[in-house]
This record gives C-alpha cells, sequence and structure tokens, in this order.
C-alpha cells in the first residue's frame, strides 16, 4: 500500500511536470524565457506555488526544464520523421523539410522555439544560455553529420563541405521561420524550399533524385 501511495503521487507530480512544461514551452516561444515565473504558471494552471516551487526550484530551473522538453519535442517533430530515411541527398531535403513543418505548422505558437529563445539569450552568460547553445550546436551536428553520411553514400559529390553546406540550409531554414513570424509570410517556408533544393541539386550526385518541391 506504502509503495501505491508513493507511486500515485509519482505519476501525479509526473502529470503536474508535463502539464507546466507544456505551458512554459508556448509561453517561452511568444514572449521568451524571460516571461516564465512559478507564480505565474501557478495561476494559468490553477496550481499551487508551493506546488509548482516544489518540481522546479527556481525560476533558472523552470526555464532550463523548458529548455530541455523543448528539445525533446524538436526532436520527435524533426529528427525522428526521418530517422529510416536512408543516407543520401535525400535524407538531406526529408530532414529540412521536416524542420520547415515543424515551423510552419507551429509545433510552438510562436515558431521555432530555439529561434526565439537564441535571440533573447544569445548575448548573455549563465546554465541558461550555454542549455540553449549546447542545442543550437547539437543540431548544426547533426546537420552536418547527416551531409557527411550522404556523400560517404556516394549521393552527394566529394566537393560538398559538410559544415559550409549545413550552414547555409539551416540558414535558409531559420530565415523562413523569421519572415513568417515576423511578417506574416507562410511563402518564406516555399522560397526557402527553393533554395535548400537549389543549393542540394548543385552537389547532389543524382539531382533527378530530389523531390520538385519540399512540403507546403
Amino acid at each position: 500500500m506504502g509503495t501505491a501511495r508513493v507511486d500515485g503521487r509519482v505519476e501525479r507530480g509526473n502529470a503536474t511536470r508535463r502539464l507546466v512544461l507544456g505551458r512554459t514551452m508556448e509561453i517561452a516561444s511568444v514572449e521568451g524565457l524571460g516571461g516564465l515565473s512559478l507564480g505565474r504558471i501557478a495561476t494559468e494552471l490553477n496550481l499551487s506555488k508551493s506546488g509548482v516551487f516544489a518540481l522546479f526550484g527556481s525560476k533558472e530551473e523552470l526555464q532550463l526544464a523548458t529548455v530541455r522538453a523543448a528539445g525533446s519535442v524538436f526532436a520527435a517533430q524533426v529528427v525522428e520523421p526521418v530517422r529510416d530515411v536512408p543516407p543520401g541527398a535525400g535524407r538531406v531535403a526529408a530532414l529540412c523539410a521536416s524542420w520547415l513543418a515543424y515551423s510552419r505548422d507551429r509545433t510552438f505558437p510562436g515558431g521555432c522555439f530555439f529561434a526565439a529563445v537564441t535571440a533573447e539569450f544569445d548575448a548573455r552568460s549563465g546554465p541558461v544560455h550555454d542549455a540553449i547553445a549546447k542545442a543550437h550546436l547539437d543540431w548544426t551536428a547533426y546537420v552536418e553529420e547527416t551531409v557527411r553520411e550522404a556523400r560517404i553514400a556516394g549521393g552527394l559529390t566529394d566537393g560538398a563541405d559538410p559544415a559550409q553546406l549545413a550552414f547555409e540550409l539551416i540558414a535558409l531554414m531559420e530565415l523562413a521561420n523569421l519572415y513568417s513570424v515576423l511578417h506574416g509570410d507562410p511563402a518564406a517556408y516555399d522560397r526557402a524550399g527553393t533554395g535548400i533544393l537549389s543549393r542540394l541539386r548543385s552537389v547532389a550526385t543524382d539531382p533527378a533524385g530530389l523531390p520538385e518541391r519540399l512540403g507546403g
């Protein structure tokens, strides 16, 4: 009986944590991580402030937990859908299409969560900055590795530089997100998709094997 009561409390605590982080991710994507507070979240979700404090302990820990939660959502929405696609130019294109869909379909109401919080914390220091910077570097490294694997598999020419190509592809994706959020311009995703495919065709060993367009 004692174990059942403990397990029940743990599950309720986990459910509350998921509820809180679902809301903090939404807020942060629009207002930034600075818009979070234990009191605000407790009020909005009709929770006790002491209960929220017991789960997170401080505003900074709430911010860090929100970044980690957003990273999990990002992985599920962007990375997992293309994990089984064979290495090659097509997989690079599919990964970019997955990212554009994640932003365009508003997985987070403010567009790309990490674009929003990066602009907020890029010139600061501390644990939250470091967590955001790591997430950015991890994503860049993943795109580079996807390009590298495509080259090894023979889908891209030997002259395709993984670091340079990843930089250019990410720049196009992030600019589409910026134009969409700032200017309400959904056509930015089509323009980014056109640019991404044009760049990939320039280094693909079989350009005709790439899709005509990226989602949308």
